[in-house]
């Protein structure tokens, strides 16, 4: 009875899904997935791959929820650093590099990406091959495809996940992770997987759900490709000098380190390598002018293709760094001034807007415009125009308006 009863729940919500979703966009999921199935065999898929991805498939109301979902509250990056390179997760990455030692190195010599950051960026994506995700992808990317934000994405997703079954590279049971269609203890999508996904022992699998070697090499791979430098650094803190010019500088703008140096920015702990003086960087304010400075070498850009978050590409620095022996996180966060919200950050960009420092744009995603507009407004009123959206400088914007 309780199993008839669920079944029935079951079916009930997906019905309610799909009517509510059909109303909005006039297309229900059994008219997408009929439609997909040409595309599919358009793609070259065979009938019987057809069948074993899309036959019973039904949308997963849980995808949807988080695919529209946007959280309130920007976390801080002091706080994202924290976790990313906390005490247990470096201990845990120890500990799996004492295991899988060979592993990384058999990596790192083939590919010439440093076992640290290999180890850092797993620890972060799946805990070191512990939490891999338990979504059916298929079933996770069919529901983007039908409603989701990127439609074509996920359905390109969709073609390489049938490219994998064809051949070979993954079985139907096997295709498991996050709810945005990630997979393996290196969380590739599909298409990063069959451009990327390396078999280190010639065994004929790509596996990185359950071989280390092979998830480690495809991570390996994807960041050699992307132009990993081979013993150079990642990201140094620095110290700005006094007088530092905040209006001239833009978080996308390349220098070499021996022009930085120049301007008198210089290493917080040691000195400037004769190498590093030649080498392309960028300065880093995460938490603006009152927070720690970086120095971010074309490294660091490398594991921002991997994943394209500042605070994601630290957290893998940091922890490698832990990793390696330095035990020392950047301090002195501006604690009182954290980032603002998203529902602030969009009444932020109207203000500016409005005081005639055009965003270009209200969408509650401090980017690129709006840092420009509000360095523009920090210049005009005497506050330092380092272009960060915290809690000051909306309070000042706000305060100019009234």
């Amino acid at each position: 009875m309780m199993v008839r009863t669920l079944f029935k729940s079951a079916a009930l919500a997906v019905a309610v899904l799909v009517s509510a979703a059909a109303g909005a966009q006039e297309t229900s999921f059994e008219d997408w997935a009929s439609g997909f199935r040409d595309r599919l065999a358009e793609h070259g898929a065979e009938p019987a791959t057809i069948a074993l991805m899309m036959d019973g498939l039904e949308p997963d109301s849980r995808i949807i929820d988080r695919d529209r979902s946007q959280p309130e509250f920007v976390r801080p990056v002091w706080q994202y650093l924290e976790g990313a390179a906390s005490d247990a997760r470096t201990q845990n990455g120890l500990s799996a590099q004492a295991t899988h030692g060979e592993a990384l190195e058999t990596v790192e010599s083939q590919f010439g990406v440093d076992a640290d950051i290999l180890t850092a960026i797993w620890g972060l994506e799946s805990a070191y091959g512990v939490i891999q995700g338990d979504f059916d992808i298929v079933r996770s990317l069919a529901t983007l495809a039908w409603e989701g934000r990127r439609r074509q994405f996920a359905e390109n997703q969709l073609f390489a996940v049938a490219d994998m079954i064809e051949r070979g590279y993954a079985d139907r049971d096997q295709l498991k992770g996050s709810w945005a269609g990630a997979m393996g203890q290196t969380q590739f999508i599909p298409t990063t997987y069959m451009e990327r996904a390396v078999d280190i022992h010639g065994d004929g699998h790509r596996d990185i759900w359950t071989t280390e070697a092979d998830a480690l090499g495809s991570a390996a791979n994807l960041l050699a490709r992307a132009g990993w430098q081979t013993g150079a650094p990642v990201v140094t803190e620095v110290a700005l000098p006094e007088g530092f010019d905040f209006a001239g500088w833009e978080e996308r703008d390349r220098r070499a380190v021996s022009a930085w140096a120049m301007d008198g920015v210089r290493p917080v702990s040691g000195e400037w390598s004769p190498d590093d003086l030649y080498r392309p960087a960028r300065i880093l304010l995460p938490a603006g002018a009152s927070g720690p400075a970086f120095m971010a070498f074309t490294n660091f850009d490398v594991i921002m293709r991997y994943n394209n978050s500042t605070a994601y590409a630290l957290g893998v620095s940091y922890l490698a760094k832990r990793l390696s022996g330095l035990d020392a996180l950047p301090g002195d966060w501006p604690q009182d001034n954290p980032p603002i919200t998203r529902s602030q950050a969009r009444e932020l960009q109207q203000t500016l807007t409005d005081l005639g420092h055009d965003t270009r744009g209200v969408d509650g995603i401090f980017g690129a415009n709006s840092r420009a507009a509000l360095k523009s407004f920090q210049a005009a009123n005497g506050l330092t125009p380092d272009g960060y959206a915290g809690r000051l400088a909306y309070e000042a914007v706000m305060a100019r308006a009234q």
